[in-house]
């Protein structure tokens, strides 16, 4: 539950939800970096998923995790389905996946530190429970019905509704895995321009990030089957997000359409109360069923913002979330491309130049195309380029010389651009990793997704 459910004032106007996107503008002095990462935990010896129950199973991970390294449980209905330790969290996704969402820091330098210490941790105890973790952006041979259910209100709620409304959605909650940058702006002036550039990049991330080519031990047809499955799951509150173009785009503009985006639920005394088929424009006129005469508070709405799933999602701050899960080393790289992009002014002016001329159906057409074709995708007309590869490429340069620009020198007197070197090899070759498993996979694999628990394993 968010704790200010219950302790804050009923919100009495729009403007105080404009107020509250608003309020996260920042002087470019303390713009921070987020990044967040999801992992599937597996059985080393069965290569199954993981259990919430049993002595290899996430409750006893978690409870682990607590005790060895000062961890704070996060419970519900007495279950431990998270962790916090000062302004990092660790939460269990549906289907079991662990996610970290890292602390806001000041470069990519401290992402390196922040990951390595975590997988060094999840290291240390999943060894003794005979646990192995993977990082594909779909996971590579189980069936839903295998995958367990973790004990979540929120999941059951969401589940009963993504049933009706889109194809893949269980898909993606039991059975994908992202990860994803979070960055600042300094007015609603940067946030319009970041959001645009982000918006139009996402499928050239999607393709340089694509990781999951199988569905149940077998090639799926697709490069970035997780990207697929987001096209398909609830298209009210997911996809590119158009008038996020118009000129009238700004924090006002992000307010009213998630005003009429249907809430999943509403939490009252830690209790989650289905809320389907209503909006939070009914909550603001106090006609929620659920809680009659009720407004809503500043809690609620932060809770309703989580459940938007856009490309790119505004908080008060602003997500990026078009990449496949993958190897650690990308976990980093992911974060420090976008740094790359957003956090220098040349940097952030030369990728809206190599966007501002795509047509809306043209960033259609691409988020369609690459979850198949990837890097050989075709290129928007606008974009004097051949082929999304060729995009690719610029973008690093971009984001190369954006990072440079900011100076964070590292250990080795390196600056963030060396964290691109895992993603740049992909930008250079036109080959995915997707594509390199698919080859594995008709080769030295033997038509075996198996070799991933180990080949993959962090």
């Amino acid at each position: 539950m968010n704790v200010l459910d219950n302790l804050t004032p009923p919100i009495e106007s729009v403007d105080q939800l404009t107020g509250f996107l608003e309020a996260g503008t920042k002087p470019k002095s303390q713009w921070r970096i987020g990044t967040e990462h999801e992992k599937f935990g597996f059985d080393k010896h069965t290569l199954s998923p993981l259990p919430y129950e049993g002595p290899c199973g996430i409750r006893v991970l978690l409870g682990s995790l607590a005790k060895g390294f000062g961890w704070d449980p996060v419970l519900e209905d007495g279950n431990i389905v998270g962790l916090t330790q000062g302004a990092q969290s660790i939460t269990t996704e549906p289907g079991g996946q662990i996610e970290l969402s890292g602390a806001p820091l000041e470069n990519i330098h401290e992402t390196i530190v922040e990951v390595c210490a975590h997988l060094g941790q999840m290291k240390a105890v999943a060894e003794a429970m005979g646990i192995g973790f993977i990082g594909p952006g779909f996971a590579p041979s189980w069936r839903l019905d295998e995958i367990p259910r973790m004990p979540k209100a929120r999941y059951g709620i969401m589940r009963a509704t993504m049933d009706g409304t889109g194809t893949l959605g269980r898909d993606m909650m039991f059975r994908t895995c992202t990860v994803q940058a979070n960055l600042d702006f300094e007015s609603e002036a940067d946030m319009v321009k970041k959001f645009r550039v982000g918006l139009a990049l996402q499928p050239i991330v999607t393709a340089l990030f694509a990781n999951s080519p199988f569905t149940e031990g077998k090639p799926n047809g697709f490069q970035s089957f997780r990207s697929h499955i987001w096209q398909n799951t609830d298209p009210e509150r997911t996809g590119g997000l158009p008038f996020v173009f118009e000129d009238s785009f700004g924090f006002a503009r992000y307010v009213e359409y998630a005003l009429d985006v249907p809430m999943y639920f509403v939490v009252r005394d830690g209790t989650y109360i289905d809320a389907k088929g209503q909006t939070f424009r009914d909550f603001m006129a106090g006609k929620l069923d659920v809680v009659p005469g009720q407004k809503p508070t500043m809690g609620d709405w932060e809770t309703h913002l989580t459940t938007l799933f856009p490309d790119v999602r505004l908080k008060q701050f602003l997500e990026m979330r078009g990449a496949d899960g993958g190897p650690w080393s990308r976990i980093c790289a992911l974060s420090a491309l976008w740094t790359g992009v957003f956090y220098d002014g040349g940097s952030l002016d030369a990728a809206w130049d190599l966007v501002k001329d795509w047509t809306r159906a043209e960033r259609a057409e691409l988020c369609a195309q690459v979850p198949r074709d990837g890097l050989q995708a075709l290129a928007p007309a606008g974009s004097n380029h051949s082929t999304v590869q060729d995009i690719a490429k610029q973008l690093m340069e971009i984001s190369v010389a954006g990072l440079g620009a900011r100076n964070r020198i590292g250990p080795g007197g390196n600056d963030e651009s060396k964290y691109l070197e895992a993603i740049r090899e992909i930008a250079d070759s036109g080959q995915t990793r997707a594509q390199m498993m698919l080859a594995e996979y008709a080769g030295a694999w033997k038509q075996s997704v198996d070799p991933i628990f180990s080949i993959s394993a962090y």
